[in-house]
């Protein structure tokens, strides 16, 4: 990991066309503007966790969730 210090108003540069500078300073938070391509996905590090847990769970299902969702479909077709 790459430590840096910056003050007020300085930033960083990632890549060729990320730019990341400090904005504001108070108390103990800091406010960063982000200067990034559309087509970049930025997200705060607790939300990217979230989506990466939801996705490994997504991906490790198991057939007797398939067949009951199947067979759930099947009750729902025959009330109509």
């Amino acid at each position: 990991m790459l430590v840096l210090t910056r003050k007020l108003g300085e930033g960083i540069v990632i890549g060729d066309d990320v730019t990341i500078t400090i904005v504001e300073m108070k108390g103990g938070n800091v406010r960063i503007g982000i200067d990034a391509p559309r087509n970049k996905k930025i997200y705060r590090q607790e939300i990217f966790d979230r989506i990466a847990l939801e996705n490994r769970d997504a991906a490790n299902w198991d057939m007797t969730d398939l067949d009951k969702i199947s067979d759930n479909l099947t009750v729902g077709k025959k009330k109509k």
